[in-house]
């Protein structure tokens, strides 16, 4: 999963004209490749709280290292 999303994101990176990735890239292709990954309990699942909902709010709260 982690070499998919890795290869995925050079993928972003290239298309955009780079030969490096930024966080953007890897934010980018994080939904798609891992909501189907996440198995919502049913506690969330009454609660509307969906894989997508999980990954979004990791994806806000993570901070992007700096060098």
């Amino acid at each position: 999963m982690s070499i998919a999303l890795l290869r995925g994101a050079r993928a972003v990176a290239f298309m955009n004209g780079r030969d490096f990735v930024i966080p953007d890239d890897v934010k980018e292709l994080a939904v798609p490749s891992l909501y189907h990954r996440l198995h919502i309990s049913v506690e969330a699942d009454m609660d509307n709280i969906t894989p997508e909902d999980i990954i979004e709010k990791v994806l806000a709260e993570v901070t992007v290292p700096k060098m």
